[in-house]
């Protein structure tokens, strides 16, 4: 049952947890508005279209949902509502292809002329290709440090894997990045 009391703003992540746990539907829905911004970033990053974003983090948090009674908290929450998601947006992977429509473009400022914003959109367009272009595993190392900021430590415990994999794959986005925007690189 839904209790009507506001939550104190300090209120401690675990908190919430314990109750969500046990039931507390708006203890998870607390949760959710607290994670919800991160999980769609790490979803979007993965897939590259908000449409699939969105329903891949609807998932994610149904899952976690499911999983909340399992969950320990040896690391945090946000690690494992990560490892969550991005096992939804690999399952998302697998059934779609991704696609990015113009109307997913960044907007630019308006201060910007024509010439820059065009020029801008097509550089964070060729950025988000190459990331999209990655191997799944080298994507989500990538969007976990880089978008999300993540430490490797973090990464490791979120992907339940070693830390020197975590270092080794990254160092591969990195190397694969740089050789598929090269030119772009040069023209900066």
């Amino acid at each position: 049952m839904v209790n009507s009391r506001s939550w104190p703003s300090e209120e401690t992540e675990l908190e919430l947890i314990t109750q969500a746990q046990r039931g507390d539907r708006r203890a998870f829905g607390e949760l959710i508005r607290r994670h919800r911004e991160g999980v769609v970033n790490v979803v979007y990053r993965m897939c590259g279209d908000a449409h699939l974003a969105e329903d891949a983090a609807q998932e994610a948090f149904i899952r976690a949902w499911r999983h909340l009674p399992k969950f320990r908290p040896r690391s945090p929450f946000r690690n494992w509502l990560y490892r969550i998601a991005t096992n939804v947006a690999l399952d998302v992977l697998r059934r779609e292809r991704p696609t990015i429509g113009l109307d997913e473009l960044s907007l630019a400022s308006s201060a910007k002329g024509p010439q820059e914003r065009v020029e801008e959109e097509e550089r964070g367009e060729q950025v988000r290709r190459a990331v999209l272009a990655l191997a799944p595993g080298s994507r989500t190392v990538l969007v976990l440090r880089e978008y999300e900021g993540l430490s490797y430590r973090e990464i490791a415990e979120t992907l339940e894997i070693p830390i020197g994999t975590v270092m080794s794959r990254l160092n591969y986005a990195r190397k694969c990045l740089r050789e598929s925007l090269a030119f772009y690189l040069e023209a900066i």
